[in-house]
């Protein structure tokens, strides 16, 4: 019967851990995690208006936060961080898509729009 199983895996961004989990998985304090909800370093997806989940995704910002704040980083420090790393990937991305575009062998054709001169009559 085990021959037949299908490999299960969730996708990293699918909330699963309750907040007892996720600040076990991220060597926090539950507090420490509603802090920074409330502060919105990280967001949980809430459940039943109430219960917060975490994804893996969630988990791993949880440590990266963690970390920053061992080597002295203020809690707007951390926040100006990341929030420029989401740009720095937003910005690669654009760059990419550019890079793309460059070396794309499409042909382009440009027409501009030949209308004929409005004559005032």
């Amino acid at each position: 019967m085990s021959a037949n199983r299908v490999p299960f895996r969730v996708p990293d961004d699918t909330p699963v851990y309750a907040i007892s989990v996720a600040a076990s998985l991220a060597g926090l304090h539950p507090q420490t995690l509603r802090q920074y909800d409330r502060l919105g370093l990280v967001s949980p997806t809430r459940v039943a208006g109430r219960n917060r989940l975490y994804s893996a995704q969630d988990i791993t910002r949880l440590r990266e936060i963690a970390e920053l704040s061992s080597e002295g980083l203020s809690l707007e420090g951390i926040k100006r961080v990341l929030v420029l790393q989401e740009e720095v990937l937003h910005l690669r991305g654009r760059l990419a898509e550019f890079h793309r575009e460059k070396s794309s062998t499409s042909l382009v054709v440009w027409r501009p729009d030949r209308r004929a001169p409005r004559t005032n009559s």
